[in-house]
């Protein structure tokens, strides 16, 4: 019998593993695909998944529920304009969990969490800038 063993605590205090949760699903919904520990990920799946349902049924209380839960107007955004659209006709299941070897370090298993049908430029949402900003300091070498 499973009694008294209600969800995973991953060796954190109750806000740590809250914050930890919610900082995974504002980079999952960012990056629609991170690599963590295998145990996490089977903690983010089912939260992701929720996410994205309530994404999906535009009403005032959802959008609310969806800022509160992600504290992060943007990807709330997200998820009510693109990843709500995207799976309209997808009743469930969401994300999928590629198991991804061992970390060197301590040998802990490694998964990668992605969304099904995932958009895959948006793994470099952030690469953009950074590649700006070398070729911008690469003129000023060049210049000097």
């Amino acid at each position: 019998m499973r009694h008294k063993f209600g969800y995973k605590k991953l060796n954190r205090t109750s806000e740590h593993r809250k914050a930890l949760i919610k900082n995974m699903l504002n980079s999952l919904i960012k990056y629609e695909q991170i690599t963590t520990t295998l145990p996490k990920a089977k903690v983010l799946r089912p939260q992701a998944d929720k996410i994205i349902t309530l994404g999906k049924t535009d009403s005032l209380h959802n959008t609310k529920s969806l800022i509160s839960k992600l504290q992060d107007i943007k990807s709330a955004n997200k998820v009510k304009k693109t990843l709500a659209k995207r799976y309209t006709n997808r009743k469930g299941g969401y994300t999928r969990i590629i198991k991804a070897g061992f970390r060197y370090g301590d040998n802990a298993p490694m998964a990668v969490i992605e969304f099904v049908d995932r958009d895959i430029e948006a793994k470099k949402v952030d690469r953009k800038k950074k590649e700006t900003l070398k070729s911008k300091e690469k003129d000023k070498q060049v210049t000097a």
